[in-house]
C-alpha cells in the first residue's frame, strides 16, 4: 500500500501550501496524464544552478572543469537515487500497475526523478530561496565530504591512475570518427577498460576533449558499478 505523502512532507520537513504539487511530484507517467514530469524539469534546472553556486562558493580556486567534476559527482542519477532511497521516497509513489509489478520503486532514474520533481514542486510553490535552502539542507552531507584533492586532475589522469593502483592494463581509446570543416571538426572516441565490459563514446571539438569526455562517462561507470 503506498503511504501517504503528507508523512513524507513532514519527513522532509516541508509544508506546501498546495498539496496537489506534492502529489503530482510522487506521480510517476506510468500512472497517466497528471505526472511529474514538468516539475522534474524545473527541479533538474533549480537543483544544478544551486549545486554549482554553491561549489562556486566553497572552492574558490577550482577552475571550470574541476567545479564541472565536482557538481556532476553530486547531480547525477546514482546520488539522487541514493538520497531518494535514504528517506524511502520509493514507499510514497504513485505508479502505474506495470511499474508496481516490475518493482518500479526501486528504480534509480524513477527515484532520482521524484527527487527532483519535489525540488521543482516547492520552487513552484513557494519561493526559490526556500528551494534552495532545502536542496542544500538534502547535501550538506555530501558536500561536506568534497575536497579539491584529486578533482583537480582531468579525467584521463584519474581514469589512468586508478588502473594503475589497481595493477590493470590502462585505458584504451580509439578515435571512431572525424567530421566537419577542418576548422570545425568534431571527434568521436571510445574508451575501453579491462575492468567492465561496457565501452565509453564521446565527442568533442578536438581528439584530446573527446577523450577527456569518454573518460570522464568510464569514470562515472565504475563508480557506480562499485556501489
Amino acid at each position: 500500500m503506498i503511504k501517504p505523502p503528507q508523512q513524507l512532507a513532514e519527513k522532509l520537513g516541508l509544508h506546501f501550501n498546495d498539496p496537489g504539487l506534492f502529489i503530482t511530484a510522487l506521480t510517476h507517467r506510468s500512472k497517466g496524464a497528471k505526472n511529474n514530469e514538468r516539475l522534474e524539469f524545473l527541479g533538474d534546472s533549480i537543483l544544478g544552478f544551486v549545486i554549482a553556486h554553491k561549489l562556486y562558493d566553497l572552492f574558490p580556486e577550482a577552475d571550470e572543469g574541476t567545479l564541472s567534476r565536482l557538481r556532476a559527482s553530486l547531480v547525477n542519477q546514482t546520488t539522487l537515487a541514493t538520497i531518494a532511497r535514504e528517506h524511502h521516497i520509493g514507499d510514497y509513489l504513485v505508479l502505474g500497475s506495470g511499474e508496481l509489478k516490475s518493482g518500479g520503486y526501486r528504480r534509480d532514474s524513477i527515484l532520482s526523478d521524484a527527487l527532483e520533481s519535489i525540488m521543482g514542486a516547492l520552487l513552484k510553490d513557494q519561493d526559490i530561496e526556500t528551494c534552495r535552502q532545502w536542496i542544500l539542507q538534502l547535501f550538506s552531507d555530501k558536500l561536506n565530504q568534497l575536497s579539491l584533492d584529486n578533482w583537480s586532475k582531468d579525467p584521463k589522469t584519474l581514469l589512468q591512475e586508478l588502473m594503475q593502483a589497481r595493477q590493470l592494463e590502462l585505458p584504451e581509446y580509439t578515435l571512431l570518427s572525424m567530421s566537419g570543416l577542418a576548422h570545425q571538426q568534431t571527434f568521436k572516441v571510445s574508451c575501453r577498460i579491462s575492468m567492465i565490459k561496457e565501452t565509453t563514446i564521446a565527442t568533442g571539438i578536438s581528439r584530446k576533449k573527446a577523450e577527456q569526455a569518454a573518460a570522464e562517462q568510464m569514470l562515472a561507470l565504475l563508480k557506480k558499478e562499485t556501489k
